[in-house]
């Protein structure tokens, strides 16, 4: 019998897997479970959420609303898709590793090497929208300037402890989440003791040309932009090498990430689009903070600029999260031989800190985008960001379908099974589809394209490796 690539590397993935777990070790469980938590809690948390909403709102309207809750439960049955594999194998490296177990070495090849990709674009879009943030206070300062300060300080935590970057983690986003709570809050007390003429009302949420003002077709052809508020929930597959206790924190964290759906965007929006009627906010483009400029509306000068504190905390965090995860990633490859094996290297802090430089050298062409075309540079990388993640998501609920067969030739049962398998996986998967015809008829259709093409180039670089891999 000939064999084949794909039946040397399945060989050697088997009998790597005791030095992998040995190599693994070398990353220090130092993440609490109140760390995953809050990473959990604040990976949803970003400018898909605080700038991204600004152009839905204009296109969908109230609508917005009924989006969010239709792609976080679409979310939520893929975290537990990949959380029911997660738990089971808790490795550096998460889905990819599990690609490339369950499916075949090039799945894992592809989906290492794409998610590394997609949130080096995720980083530099949070690291942009950090500028524009800053520029709300200070508009003479240059975004590339903003941009730099910030490379440093985010690079700087990522090379110390793990301990440290989950401390870091988990205040920046307990800022975030209190303040969107706070902002629910306060919204609600505007909301209750308005005037009886007052123009604060729920009745904004369908008075001002319905709650489709452009019909259905407004919000359908905003799905894929709403998609990208989700971009970070999956980090929390990134957490399990290093958690002390992953059986237990994960399936926790990801369970509650349908009630951060609930709260942190179809509440939050509700009440900011009862406040204020969706059609008198001149938002003017992606650059512009629905948050910010409804309470600028009502005439809260300090609660505008709290709450833009509050939005660059939420970005800061997120990127933090995305240097955590481009870094563990890279270092899963390596483990996998699909990068190479310097990447391997930990401090005595247990930091891949060669993983991190890497990652961190990459997203420094930020700085570069931000100096040449800084109006552009946030709206390019969010467009080019959702269609690497959906990829990465119909890569996950693929290597799941794999998962369960392999599971059920096996005839063993897991600990935290996902919901409605295999029904919820094509469910995902037709999501996955209506969003790339909606990319197609937006005017992104370039980006759909270059899915197959970008394939192709990662085929090519991994059919390289595996020649050398052979001799």
């Amino acid at each position: 019998m000939r064999l084949t690539y794909n039946h040397l590397q399945y060989v050697k993935f088997q009998l790597e897997q005791i030095l992998v777990s040995q190599t693994s070790s070398n990353l220090k469980r130092g993440l609490k479970n109140r760390h995953i938590q809050l990473i959990g809690m604040g990976g949803a948390i970003g400018t898909g959420l605080f700038l991204g909403s600004a152009h839905i709102i204009q296109s969908a309207g109230p609508s917005i609303i009924l989006g969010y809750a239709i792609a976080g439960l679409i979310a939520f049955l893929i975290m537990r898709q990949l959380g029911e594999m997660i738990v089971e194998e808790p490795v550096a490296g998460s889905f990819s590793h599990l690609a490339y177990k369950y499916w075949s070495p090039f799945a894992g090849f592809f989906t290492g090497w794409n998610y590394w990709i997609v949130y080096l674009l995720v980083a530099m879009t949070e690291l942009t929208a950090v500028a524009q943030y800053i520029q709300y206070w200070w508009p003479q300062i240059p975004a590339w300037i903003s941009v730099l300060f910030f490379f440093v300080v985010i690079t700087g935590l990522n090379l110390t402890s793990v301990r440290i970057f989950g401390e870091s983690e988990f205040w920046l986003a307990l800022i975030k989440v209190v303040a969107v709570i706070s902002m629910i809050l306060f919204g609600l007390y505007l909301l209750f003791t308005a005037p009886a003429h007052s123009t604060e009302s729920f009745s904004n949420l369908w008075t001002h040309g319905g709650f489709f003002p452009h019909g259905f077709e407004g919000l359908f052809y905003m799905l894929a932009f709403i998609l990208f508020a989700f971009g970070g929930i999956e980090l929390i597959g990134m957490t399990a090498a290093e958690a002390d206790n992953p059986k237990k924190s994960i399936p926790q964290a990801i369970n509650q990430v349908v009630f951060r759906v609930l709260i942190f965007y179809v509440c939050s929006l509700a009440i900011l689009l009862s406040l204020v009627p969706w059609n008198q906010l001149q938002l003017g483009g992606l650059e512009k903070s629905p948050f910010v400029l409804i309470f600028s509306k009502l005439g809260f000068q300090w609660a505008a600029h709290l709450l833009n504190f509050i939005i660059l905390t939420a970005a800061l965090s997120v990127y933090n999260s995305g240097m955590f995860a481009n870094s563990r990633m890279l270092f899963g490859l390596a483990e996998q031989g699909s990068a190479p094996k310097f990447l391997l290297k930990t401090n005595q802090q247990g930091i891949p800190y060669y993983c991190v430089l890497l990652s961190a050298a990459l997203i420094f062409l930020c700085v570069l985008l931000n100096y040449f075309a800084p109006e552009k540079a946030l709206s390019h990388l969010m467009y080019i960001s959702v269609a690497g993640l959906v990829l990465n998501w119909a890569m996950i609920t693929i290597t799941h379908l794999k998962f369960k067969k392999q599971i059920k030739i096996h005839q063993t049962k897991t600990s935290f099974p996902a919901l409605w398998s295999p029904v919820s996986n094509y469910l995902v998967l037709t999501f996955i589809a209506l969003v790339l015809y909606i990319m197609c008829q937006e005017g992104f259709a370039e980006s759909v394209i270059f899915m197959p093409i970008w394939t192709a180039i990662l085929y090519v670089i991994y059919r390289i490796n595996a020649s050398k891999t052979i001799r």
